[in-house]
C-alpha cells in the first residue's frame, strides 16, 4: 500500500506532489508516478519511476552515473538523527553532477531544512506533525553561510572580494 501524501515542499514552496512513496514490500499502484526502493528502480527505469536512497546507500560512481537519468531522487532519512542522507545529496550535486530534484523523505523536520538545502536538496516531504508555514520560514533561518554549499559554491570571503572588486 503507498504511504498517504505528505506535505511537499519545492523550489521553496508548497506544491502538489504527483509522486507516490511506495513501501518496501508493497504492489505499485497501476498508473502514476512512483517513487520506487532502488533495486527496484535498477530493474526497470523510467520516466515514471524514481529511486528511493536508503540512508547507508554506497554512492559508488557507476551508481551515480545511473542515477543522472532519474527523473528524481529521493533520500531516506529513517530517523532525524541520522545524518548520511545529506552527505549522499551533497555527493550527487557536487561530485556528480545531478541537476534533478532531490527530495527529502521520511523523519524530516523543519529544525533540518536550511542545513538540507545547503547540500543539495530541493524538495521535502515532512512529517505529518510539522506546521508548513514554519518549515518556509527554516529555509531561511540565516540571511549569508560562510561556507561553500551546493547552492553557493563559493565561501563568504570569496563573494565578498569579488563584489568589491
Amino acid at each position: 500500500m503507498p504511504e498517504q501524501p505528505r506535505t511537499l515542499i519545492a523550489d521553496r514552496r508548497v506544491q502538489d506532489d504527483d509522486w507516490v512513496l511506495s513501501a518496501e514490500d508493497a504492489p505499485r499502484p497501476e498508473n502514476g508516478r512512483v517513487i520506487v526502493p532502488l533495486v527496484e528502480w535498477q530493474e526497470a527505469p523510467g520516466d515514471d519511476l524514481a529511486p528511493l536512497l536508503a540512508s547507508d546507500t554506497e554512492l559508488t560512481p557507476e551508481l551515480a552515473e545511473q542515477l543522472l537519468d532519474a527523473p528524481l531522487i529521493a533520500i531516506d532519512f529513517p530517523k532525524f538523527t541520522d545524518g548520511r542522507g545529506y552527505s549522499i545529496a551533497r555527493l550527487l550535486r557536487e561530485r556528480y553532477g545531478y541537476r534533478g530534484q532531490i527530495r527529502a523523505v521520511g523523519d524530516v523536520l523543519i529544525d533540518q531544512l536550511y542545513y538540507m538545502s545547503r547540500c543539495g536538496f530541493d524538495a521535502f516531504s515532512l512529517r505529518e506533525d510539522q506546521v508548513v508555514e514554519d518549515a518556509l520560514n527554516a529555509l531561511d533561518t540565516f540571511s549569508l553561510s560562510y561556507q561553500p554549499g551546493a547552492n553557493t559554491p563559493e565561501p563568504l570571503f570569496r563573494r565578498r572580494m569579488r563584489e568589491s572588486a
